[in-house]
């Protein structure tokens, strides 16, 4: 870490306002691939894109991108493998529970015929392009575990490979710029943030639990 990024750190960790990100950078690794297992699995985040912010700001801290992605991808490879299990042994009304009935004839649809393609671009593409729903699919309509995990795989390391090296690339000014300008965050919204994940969390579980 060079001097400009420590007294960042140091300055991040000084505000109140900015405790969310201070609160994140601590996570580090083993948070990495937590975060990223409870993203890709039935266990929803309250807040799209979690994996991407501690990826982003870890990168832009603490160097060593290939490792940030190298992590991402193997805790999202690990929850989308249990998604993808669980959809395969609960067949299509775990479907029907999780996927909103709008989009659900279009996903079996994407799937069925366009199964590898299909898993690689949900799996790189951000929020609002629906992961679960296709995740759940293809365990769902019996895609083979090596073609999921291939092609699942390919997307992640694509995404987290970019965000990563995003961070370590751009990351520093952009989040010294965040710091400089977003002072008027207050603390009670880390607070309901943290609480919506941990409520997420819960209930995610129990609807998990509730759907077996």
């Amino acid at each position: 870490m060079n001097v400009d990024r420590l007294q960042f750190a140091v300055a991040l960790g000084s505000k109140p306002s900015l405790r969310l990100s201070h609160w994140l950078l601590q996570l580090g690794i083993p948070g990495v691939f937590a975060v990223a297992a409870l993203d890709s699995s039935v266990i929803r985040l309250s807040l799209p894109g979690s994996t991407d912010l501690l990826v982003l700001l870890l990168a832009a801290h603490q160097g060593n991108p290939w490792l940030l992605a190298l992590v991402a991808t193997a805790g999202s490879v690990f929850g989308g493998y249990l998604t993808w299990s669980a959809g395969k042994k609960a067949g299509e009304g775990l479907l029907q529970r999780y996927v909103p009935t709008r989009y659900l004839s279009r996903v079996k649809e994407w799937v069925t015929h366009h199964g590898v393609l299909t898993v690689v671009t949900a799996s790189i593409l951000p929020p609002p392009i629906p992961l679960l729903p296709v995740v759940l699919a293809a365990g769902a309509l019996g895609m083979a575990r090596g073609q999921f995990l291939t092609s699942f795989t390919i997307g992640r390391s694509v995404r987290f490979g970019v965000i990563a090296w995003f961070g370590a690339t751009y990351g520093s000014p952009v989040l010294r710029s965040w710091s400089e300008h977003l002072v008027w965050l207050p603390e009670a919204i880390l607070s309901a943030w943290i609480a919506l994940v941990v409520g997420s969390i819960v209930f995610g579980i129990w609807k998990y639990k509730h759907a077996k």
